[in-house]
């Protein structure tokens, strides 16, 4: 869960619609589960706990793996608990992982992620034009170098 125990409800609905927004963008690659607002109907098993993320992308071959997922922030949940929480372990998977964040909290999501060693594989930010929402990517890294921040983490936790 969140440590963002209560959204505000504007926040969460603009949430909850971007997820929506998002889920047929990536339908056309993958098999997409959601978590939108309190559902969690999409779990990310790590070891012998749970993940929630807002976007479970599952590859469509035989072998049903997971591929990636997506987070999306809000100007509220742009924060380092946040970052600790879901970021820190989404980022130690072995898979892609996307950060959606508003527009204004571009650099603080940038700065958190690299402050805490979060393997995020893309990051992108949304704003409302109008009635519509626009996405625009503003960080990509290879997946490689993600897969290599990952086993980093996973040998240090070993370490620990």
């Amino acid at each position: 869960m969140s440590p963002i125990l209560v959204r505000p409800v504007r926040e969460q609905l603009e949430h909850d619609r971007i997820i929506r927004l998002l889920q047929p963008r990536y339908r056309r690659r993958f098999t997409v589960g959601m978590n939108p607002g309190s559902e969690l109907s999409a779990p990310v098993a790590v070891g012998a706990d749970a993940l929630y993320p807002d976007l479970v992308l599952t590859s469509t071959s035989r072998g049903r793996k997971i591929a990636g997922i997506v987070e999306v922030e809000t100007g509220e949940s742009v924060n380092n608990l946040e970052a600790i929480a879901q970021w820190v372990p989404y980022g130690r998977l072995p898979i892609e992982f996307s950060l959606y964040v508003p527009a204004t909290a571009v650099d603080i999501s940038k700065r958190l992620c690299s402050d805490h060693h979060v393997g995020v594989t893309e990051i992108w930010t949304y704003h409302m034009v109008g009635d519509q929402i626009r996405f625009t990517q503003v960080f990509r890294s290879p997946i490689e170098v993600k897969l290599a921040t990952a086993r980093a983490a996973a040998a240090e936790l070993r370490r620990a």
